[in-house]
């Protein structure tokens, strides 16, 4: 295949994420097509016919777990890789059984998304040695939460089931690391 017809599709619900890797790959050759769920992406996978798939598992509406046998389906020539913000060995084994070639953690560049998709189905999945801490997926929860729910905070403390001045306390805190 040659770098011309390689396509890749990104299914992300970051705006920011997908816009920087679609610069990304579009420096390295590749046409991009970015898709904010799994529903769009589903519906434009077949006509886009993409040669590779990063997916995201976490999005609003269908789980990119539901979505992946259904991309990969509509686009049976295209090598997925899962890049995931919560990351398990629960959900890595589920999404290589499901034919994805790699399952990698965010943050991940394109170089090491590229060195993925060289990967085959046998490559075991990686999951990181130092696991993201419960403060950090806590943080990180809330903070989608509260885009869900366009930055209303009484929105969001209803939908976490906790009390609006708890959370106003935990969104002044810095971001846990790790």
């Amino acid at each position: 295949m040659t770098s011309s017809e390689q396509k890749v599709l990104l299914v992300d619900d970051d705006t920011v994420f997908t816009e920087v890797m679609s610069r990304g790959f579009e420096r390295r050759g590749f046409t991009t097509l970015a898709c904010a769920s799994a529903e769009g992406a589903l519906d434009c996978c077949r006509e886009f016919a993409p040669s590779h798939i990063v997916l995201d598992l976490n999005m609003p509406g269908t789980s990119g777990l539901i979505a992946l046998p259904r991309l990969l389906a509509a686009a049976p020539e295209a090598r997925l890789v899962v890049l995931t913000g919560y990351s398990s060995i629960a959900t890595a084994v589920e999404a290589t059984k499901a034919g994805a070639v790699n399952y990698l953690c965010k943050p991940a560049g394109i170089d090491e998304i590229l060195q993925a998709f060289e990967g085959t189905a046998e490559t075991p999945a990686e999951v990181p040695a130092e696991p993201i801490s419960v403060e950090r997926l806590e943080w990180e929860h809330i903070q989608r939460v509260l885009q869900d729910n366009d930055g209303n905070i009484s929105a969001t403390a209803r939908a976490l089931g906790m009390h609006r001045r708890t959370l106003q306390r935990k969104l002044q805190k810095r971001p846990v690391r790790k």
